[in-house]
């Protein structure tokens, strides 16, 4: 049995342990998937337990297959008949044999509808109720759906909770449409799978027996991410004579807001007495500062499991954490890091970056783009291509006259938010600007094209937008487009959806346009379109060489040699969002999150933030308190110093010709800047090296408020900024 030989003695525990139940609490990069494997073959060939009475369950495909693969590498084809698989797919093998036995009337080979099938459900629905998918988008649609049956809220139910919330009551009734439809083709989805597989083991006293019958091992891996439903089929399935083994690590619990509960491992003990707890806290990933850092961090977490995790790995890099003084900087030095772990041998695929929330790519996509540093989005959508990205684009695009694209822009938020405009109205107008070959929007303006609600939907967005196009050469870019975003109900539409992240979005594209004003005073909203249009047309090559950027949550599992925390502001990361809907269960996750950030790095941890004002929070940002808990051994601090009280800060490291030594912000010269005489009060008069003469309105929370003429309105600037001085 050489293959037990190379194990440490925890893992060695782990794996030979069968007299009983077996909780493995397992660190990140401990070698968990190692442990099953070996588990596995060493019940297979040391006890000789037949391979088919041997049930191992992940929750993804790849896991499953991964550990398929390490069984057959150790034992060959006497490791052929194991059951592993998804929790998804073996209730698929136990619905096929006794679904039958529920007495609705499922045949055994029920259809299983993918995400394209429900789409089409959805479509059908839309088309029946007059819904417009670009106010109710099937993926928000389809979340909804399956809240509702994860906390079994049945469409009635649904459409009781929804009282008077227009949105709400919608999407109830696509709801109820949904399930009808699906129980008339006697099919199931992927939230069925598991819940029609509950109740049938909870009904079904006979079921229940076969199936615990049928297995004397059951593994459950990442049993940190198990939700109720999960955790109560896989409680049917063990009976007295089975021993249970599960693996997780209550550390790394970060999807609660899709039903994972950390209790359920934490309590597992007391469910399953007795229980023999093994800890597997020597790490194979990370050099020691990481380790050390992370291990400080998530200490403060009350509701968890005491390890430590150590390595034996010698090398050692601190953790680098960089305070920028304003967000231009930040994603420059990160840039410049990244350049210098490439001259330094290190390929672009070794490289992530991750963020709390996907509004943070923003500044970092641009900057990437300028240095040429070819990267790709991990699982989601670059900034500029996210449809509420393109809608606000595309009101913008609307106030241009003599606007080559305006159709292309019109077709699009014509009837977003929704205006009892249709597809027959759109091409009626499309008709018409064809013959008399003027475009769309001339049409709407000059002719009436439809009838009732509609005519009247037209002739308000004429004057909305015409109103807004008056306004172009005396309002900022970005008034303009917080105007027309609250006027024509696009940002209630999304409050009215619980559309938080998209919300973001449209929030930092004004911060974006912000930004421009700042090194553009003299732009004009067309030169800031153009210049959007140029990001968006730059492709990357795809050859596999590009550094990944993704949120934490979708880092879950993946490991890089380098890894840079990016954008680590308090209110930012930990969310401030999610701290005020849950308080210090909420803060504790959110502390995991960070520890699953810091721990997928293996050679060299970047930790960034910036400071100034964030229009996303409507606040002052500064360091997340999660900095101030790593262990001031294992990390160097460089850039500016704020209230957090790090260590001096280093200059050498900061972005070339825009230096901040430490509580000292240098200019592109070098030079300290120039201090405003006196403390500025309320009612000073200033003047700002962009926006020129305006007047302070407010000093407090460490951010000036103050009113410039009508080209920029009231601006919310850092406290002390050397672009500010007093008249």
């Amino acid at each position: 049995m050489s293959y037990l030989d190379s194990l440490n003695p925890s893992q060695y525990d782990a794996v030979t342990y069968t007299d009983g139940h077996i909780r493995i609490i397992a660190g990140a990069g401990s070698g968990k998937t190692r442990v099953i494997t070996t588990r596995i073959a060493y019940l297979i060939e040391s006890l000789g337990i037949a391979p088919y009475r041997i049930l191992a369950i992940t929750f993804t495909n790849k896991a499953a297959n991964e550990m398929k693969e390490r069984v057959y590498s150790i034992l060959g084809d006497d490791a052929s008949g194991m059951f592993v698989s998804t929790i998804h797919s073996f209730c698929v093998r136990l619905l096929r044999e006794d679904i039958h036995k529920m007495g609705d009337g499922y045949p055994r080979n029920f259809t299983i509808v993918d995400s394209d099938d429900q789409k089409s459900i959805l479509k059908e629905a839309y088309k029946m109720y007059g819904i417009e998918v670009k106010s109710y988008s099937y993926a928000n649609v389809l979340s909804y759906i399956s809240a509702c049956k994860g906390e079994e809220i049945s469409p009635e139910a649904a459409m009781s909770i929804a009282n008077e919330f227009t949105s709400e009551k919608i999407k109830a009734q696509v709801y109820d449409y949904y399930e009808k439809r699906l129980e008339h083709m006697k099919a199931l989805d992927f939230d069925d799978l598991l819940l029609f597989t509950n109740r049938l083991l909870k009904k079904d006293q006979e079921v229940r027996v076969k199936w615990q019958r049928r297995f004397d091992y059951i593994h459950v891996d990442e049993f940190q991410d198990v939700d109720k439903i999960q955790y109560s089929i896989i409680r049917y399935l063990v009976s007295d004579k089975c021993n249970l083994c599960v693996v997780g690590d209550p550390d790394q619990t970060i999807y609660t807001w899709r039903g994972a509960d950390v209790n359920i491992i934490m309590n597992f003990e007391k469910d399953f007495a007795p229980v023999h707890t093994v800890m597997l806290n020597e790490n194979y990933r990370s050099c020691p500062s990481i380790l050390k850092g992370a291990n400080s961090v998530i200490k403060n977490n009350k509701n968890r499991i005491d390890k430590d995790l150590y390595t034996s790995r010698q090398e050692d890099n601190k953790i680098i954490h960089y305070s920028a003084f304003e967000e231009a900087l930040e994603p420059a030095w990160v840039c410049q890091q990244i350049n210098k772990c490439i001259q330094s041998g290190a390929a672009y695929r070794d490289i992530a970056v991750l963020y709390r929330s996907n509004y943070l790519s923003r500044s970092l996509e641009k900057q990437l783009l300028e240095a040429r540093i070819p990267y790709r989005i991990y699982g989601g959508v670059r900034f500029y291509d996210r449809a509420e990205i393109k809608d606000a684009l595309s009101y913008l695009r609307m106030l241009i006259h003599d606007n080559a694209a305006i159709d292309l822009a019109l077709k699009r938020i014509i009837n977003v938010p929704k205006r009892s405009i249709g597809n027959k109205t759109v091409e009626t107008i499309e008709d018409y600007s064809r013959s008399e070959n003027m475009n769309m929007y001339e049409v709407i303006k000059n002719h009436d094209v439809a009838r009732g609600k509609a005519q009247t939907a037209l002739n308000d967005f004429i004057k909305l937008i015409e109103k807004y196009r008056n306004l172009v050469n005396s309002m900022s870019i970005s008034m303009l487009l917080e105007g027309l975003m609250d006027e024509c109900g696009y940002m209630q539409m999304l409050e009215d959806d619980k559309e938080t992240e998209r919300i973001e979005n449209v929030k930092e594209l004004i911060n974006d346009i912000e930004d421009f004003e700042t090194a553009n005073p003299d732009g004009t909203l067309d030169e800031y379109l153009q210049q959007i249009a140029l990001y968006t047309d730059k492709e990357q090559e795809n050859n596999g060489q590009f550094v990944q950027l993704m949120t934490i949550h979708a880092a879950k599992g993946l490991e890089f040699d380098i890894v840079f925390v990016y954008s680590m502001c308090d209110g930012i990361f930990p969310s401030e969002k999610a701290i005020s809907e849950g308080g210090r269960t909420a803060l504790e996750e959110e502390r995991r999150l960070a520890y699953v950030a810091f721990t997928r790095a293996r050679k060299q941890l970047f930790i960034s933030d910036a400071q100034g004002y964030s229009y996303v929070m409507d606040r002052i940002k500064l360091p997340s308190r999660f900095i101030k808990e790593i262990d001031p051994d294992t990390i160097e601090h460089f850039g500016v110093q704020d209230a957090t009280q790090h260590t001096a800060s280093r200059q050498e490291e900061l972005p070339s010709g825009q230096a901040a030594k430490a509580l000292t912000y240098v200019d592109e010269e070098g030079h300290a800047p120039v201090k405003t005489s006196g403390r500025i009060r309320k009612g000073d008069l200033v003047v700002h090296t962009s926006f020129g003469e305006g007047v302070v309105l407010d000093t407090s929370q460490g951010v000036w408020k103050i009113a410039f003429n009508n080209k920029f309105g009231i601006r919310k600037i850092m406290a002390n900024h050397p672009s500010i001085t007093k008249k």
